[in-house]
């Protein structure tokens, strides 16, 4: 199945949708820039069920906002209803009621180079410490001359 959807940082305002049992086909062109996401229907969060002044949408709902895509529009819950159960069972997710939400703020990684590095190696002395094994004081040295 194949529609249009409004986009707003699209080219023209408009993106072309592929729905298919596993994946979701997103195209459109930024900039003059064309590109296709392909998107696992298994990386969707669950069909989701939105409020909307006098009629409810239907969304298929990612944790990217700009990823989800809009399944139905209409103002009688009887098929809307429906609607759910039937895009619920064919792509094999739950039912959500969707709760307008902010999207969580970008974590931040507390030590990117911590993995990279052996343990060992985050734990070495540093300093004058360091070369202690190879300082000979107060001893005479042996020098041999030809």
């Amino acid at each position: 199945m194949s529609f249009a959807a409004h986009d707003v940082r699209a080219d023209g305002g408009i993106r072309q949708i592929e729905l298919h049992r596993e994946r979701v086909v997103l195209r459109r062109a930024v900039r003059g820039m064309r590109m296709a996401v392909n998107v696992r229907v298994s990386d969707f969060l669950g069909v989701a069920l939105r409020d909307i002044k006098e009629s409810q949408m239907l969304v298929l709902r990612h944790r990217d906002p700009s990823l989800s895509v809009t399944l139905c529009v209409s103002t009688d819950p009887e098929e809307i209803a429906e609607a759910w159960q039937m895009w619920s069972e064919l792509f094999s997710l739950p039912q959500l009621q969707d709760e307008r939400r902010e999207p969580a703020a970008r974590r931040r990684r507390r030590n990117a180079i911590r993995f990279r590095r052996p343990r060992f190696l985050m734990r070495r002395r540093i300093g004058a410490l360091l070369n202690a094994a190879n300082n000979f004081r107060g001893e005479r040295e042996i020098i041999a001359r030809n």
